[in-house]
């Protein structure tokens, strides 16, 4: 399957250098996403709070990479599908 959402995505500068949302609650993370709209960054669905995945069901926001050294793939959550 072609996503053009993976294809089009920008590479917005990281806003934060872990999870936003947990950086303020103080709570840990599994693994980082950076949303390649805004440069959110959010926790895995690993993590407990999946808090990459809040970011787009309250934004919208169809695409995010993976934020951890060494790993550049990019996932689309209107398509289900990774690239």
């Amino acid at each position: 399957m072609s996503c053009e959402d993976l294809k089009t995505a920008d590479d917005p500068a990281a806003r934060a250098d872990g999870c936003e949302e947990c950086l303020r609650d103080g709570t840990t993370w599994v693994h980082l996403r950076r949303c390649l709209e805004c440069g959110h960054i959010g926790c895995c669905d690993s993590s407990v709070h999946k808090h990459a995945t809040a970011h787009f069901h309250e934004v919208g926001h169809p695409v995010i990479q993976s934020f951890e050294p060494g790993e550049n793939w990019r996932w689309c959550y209107l398509h289900e599908v990774v690239g």
